[in-house]
């Protein structure tokens, strides 16, 4: 009896989640979106094998890693060396994992007086075991050149496909006959594929380098995935191939950036990080709003009409701006800074994997010990912008 009722408990949650009055437009059914013989539709259950494919990404970008980026690295001279390790000290050590990585002034000198060792030292000591914690330039390399590699796939794949296409040319086609628009192998094999991506980097985003912008990477990573779900279960995924290729094609550029960064090629790195600035604030601040929204917003409400799901994809999408914009000053600031230092510099987004910024540093009540402690800190040109988090891979 428990069992049966549990059944029309999740039946009953079920038929309210994929509410018809939601997701479609103004009388049309799931009963309508059915396959036949004739026509192939998108359907919700084709979602589930990103997840198994997903993890099939995640092992092959380890093999990837290991047995093509990392000789490629090599090859570069690239040096597996991480930052030079704190010599063993098992009450630093206790401190460190136990209390705090960043010991306030009173703190240090009570442990200046328990070892016996200068201010400075115990400075450098914890300075040093935070950068153990930190990935080899070996390693940021390899991962870039896996994403490298997938943006460079995925964006040639996605402009051969829409060269074909008519919305490509004109995005009124996206909404002609919508949502009885039949699907393509070519649009089921790009937006499996595209989810089965963003859904690897958002699980592997927990064991990747750690970044200072990781709630907004996370939060990225949700909204990409929300808008590829959404545009698919209710037929919209002729607009959704144009986000994900107008989106992929800067992707390549900063990893490329990257990866010349990391090989301490820094005029190449500065040049592709040029181009990188330009396609990404034309392409998201200047091509999205006036190609996307304009088609999302104004073309689909002329042509079909809004309803639910309409207004919760839309929300997601000027959700996708905003982050746009936030990510087009950060761009615009690391481009100010580099033209007036001559190179590309500090990262504002990454103080995680810089071995010359904020975790070299130590905290504001300390910073008269910074000259005597930062001896270390080398690298400022090639440990900037581009050792950090891909810049967002959205849709």
């Amino acid at each position: 009896m428990a069992t049966e009722t549990h059944r029309r408990e999740m039946a009953g949650i079920l038929a309210w989640f994929w509410n018809e009055r939601f997701w479609l437009p103004h009388n049309v059914t799931w009963a309508d979106l059915k396959n036949t013989d004739e026509a192939t539709f998108p359907q919700a259950e084709d979602l589930y094998l990103a997840c198994p494919l997903a993890f099939c990404i995640f092992m092959i970008r380890l093999v990837f890693e290991r047995f093509i980026a990392r000789p490629c690295a090599m090859g570069l001279k690239i040096q597996a060396n991480g930052p030079q390790k704190a010599q063993p000290n098992a009450i630093l050590e206790k401190v460190f994992t136990a209390i705090t990585k960043h010991p306030d002034e009173k703190r240090l000198e009570g442990l200046s007086k328990q070892l016996d060792w200068d201010v400075r030292t115990i400075q450098r000591w914890f300075r040093q075991r935070r950068n153990q914690e930190k990935p080899s330039t070996l390693a940021r390399f390899c991962e870039s050149m896996w994403r490298f590699t997938f943006y460079l796939y995925i964006f040639t794949y996605g402009v051969h496909f829409l060269k074909k296409t008519p919305w490509l040319w004109n995005t009124k086609e996206c909404w002609y006959n919508y949502p009885y628009q039949p699907l393509t192998v070519d649009i089921h094999y790009y937006y499996i594929l595209e989810l089965s991506f963003y859904l690897s980097l958002l699980f592997s985003q927990f064991t990747d380098i750690r970044r200072k912008d990781f709630l907004i990477m996370f939060l990225h990573h949700v909204a990409t995935i929300s808008l590829i779900t959404f545009s698919y279960v209710n037929n919209m995924a002729r607009v959704g191939t144009l986000v994900m290729c107008l989106h992929d094609a800067a992707d390549v550029l900063i990893e490329a950036a990257k990866m010349a960064n990391y090989a301490k090629c820094q005029i190449l790195c500065n040049l592709l990080f040029a181009m990188f600035a330009i396609l990404f604030i034309s392409s998201r601040l200047g091509v999205y709003p006036v190609w996307i929204l304009n088609t999302t917003l104004f073309e689909s409400w002329e042509i079909v009409g809004p309803y639910p799901s309409w207004w919760v994809f839309n929300l997601l999408l000027i959700l996708l701006q905003l982050l746009h914009s936030f990510w087009s000053y950060l761009i615009v600031k690391t481009a100010c800074r580099a033209i007036s230092k001559g190179k590309v510099s500090k990262d504002d987004r990454s103080d995680i994997e810089s071995s010359s910024d904020e975790d070299d540093s130590p905290p504001p009540n300390q910073k008269h010990h910074s000259s005597a402690t930062n001896g270390t800190n080398k690298n400022h040109g090639t440990n900037g912008y581009l050792t950090g988090a891909p810049y967002p891979d959205e849709h």
